[in-house]
């Protein structure tokens, strides 16, 4: 462990990168998606297989030890960044990321979560940590037995479910699952109701607090890979729009007022890019200020990818209005991004509480 932010893509993760963005052109282009999300499912059949067991990015955060591939929140950063590009419905963020790092928490304390651990890693198995998806790293989850707004809860095999007596992993055939309509229809919302007494204890209350918290901190600061990944492909595809659209008889963007914006917004994203690769760096290393790159990640890279869709859906015209065109998509999954793990604001109270930042009076 190094004390110095490692911003730079390595090859290992460049090759990546272009494994995963072929196999979403070839399997989820967005009139593939365009025709899934009216359906009760957004998922794509084959797809989490080929990405999470063919490629191997489900086990990136898992050593190899306990079953997965021994990588880091580097490479797992380059896969959300790619799945944010192309608003792939896939469980990626809450399986891979936030229960894999709950489960990385505990998987000293006995068999049960080491053994589910290495199948999450392998990609046969999608768990799904039950809190609601607006939890903010640090929060206390709510220990009922229902719990609204858990993403992914519709894909789950097992349930990772926080009670006030420890965390319980719960099969999805043993939980009531009662869909609920979200704003992003790539990424399924749903009401989540384990009875005690169901599942397999797998931590105490100390324990399962920590690791849940873990879970959220990963959750939260690789979001901003994805925040990242969709705020850059809505500029590309504003850019390119631009160039190709003509009115009186020029480019619309060559028009001064939508050269500046798109020239503010590049900068936005190159400041996203940043904050988003020191957040994941900043967790593969482990370093104790990690909570805090992560704040200040959350607090920008939301904004910014709100703002891109936006201007992609307003400098598209007419068209970007429409059903038809995968802009809404974007917006759809900024938005709901947004309050992902805890809104703005949450974080900037963070970044004020870790940095001694005292309110104005």
């Amino acid at each position: 462990m190094t004390d110095r932010l490692d911003l730079l893509y390595s090859e290992t993760e460049d090759d990546l990168r272009a494994a995963v963005r072929a196999l979403l052109a070839d399997r989820a282009g967005h009139t593939v998606l365009l025709d899934r999300i009216e359906t009760d499912t957004p998922y794509v059949p084959g797809l989490w297989k080929s990405l999470a067991t063919d490629i191997g990015a489900a086990g990136l955060l898992v050593p190899e030890k306990l079953g997965g591939q021994g990588a880091s929140h580097r490479e797992a950063a380059v896969v959300l960044e790619e799945l944010g590009r192309a608003v792939t419905p896939v469980p990626y963020l809450t399986s891979a990321v936030a229960a894999t790092e709950t489960l990385l928490a505990l998987a000293a304390e006995g068999a049960p979560a080491a053994g589910l651990l290495a199948a999450v890693a392998d990609g046969g198995t999608v768990a799904v940590l039950a809190v609601p998806l607006s939890t903010a790293p640090g929060a206390d989850p709510p220990h009922g037995p229902a719990v609204p707004a858990v993403a992914d809860a519709a894909a789950a095999d097992v349930l990772l479910a926080p009670r006030a007596d420890g965390l319980y992993a719960v099969p999805a055939e043993e939980a009531a699952i009662e869909p609920q309509t979200p704003l992003d229809l790539t990424r399924p919302l749903a009401r989540v109701t384990t009875e005690p007494g169901t599942g397999t204890r797998l931590a105490g209350p100390e324990a399962a607090r920590a690791a849940v918290r873990r879970g959220l901190l990963a959750g939260a600061g690789l979001l901003a890979s994805e925040q990242l990944g969709l705020a850059e492909r809505c500029l590309e595809d504003t850019v390119r729009y631009t160039r190709e659209r003509h009115q009186f008889n020029r480019p619309v963007g060559s028009f001064q007022a939508l050269k500046h914006r798109m020239a503010q917004l590049w900068l936005d994203v190159v400041g996203a890019r940043a904050a988003a690769r020191a957040a994941a760096d900043a967790l593969a290393q482990g370093t104790p200020d990690a909570p805090l790159t992560v704040a200040v990640a959350q607090a920008y890279c939301s904004r910014v990818a709100v703002r891109a869709a936006e201007e992609c859906v307003q400098l598209h015209g007419g068209i970007g209005m429409t059903w038809e065109h995968p802009a809404h998509l974007a917006l759809k999954r900024a938005k709901a991004d947004q309050l992902a793990f805890g809104p703005a604001g949450r974080h900037q109270d963070t970044i004020a509480a870790l940095a001694d930042l005292p309110a104005p009076r």
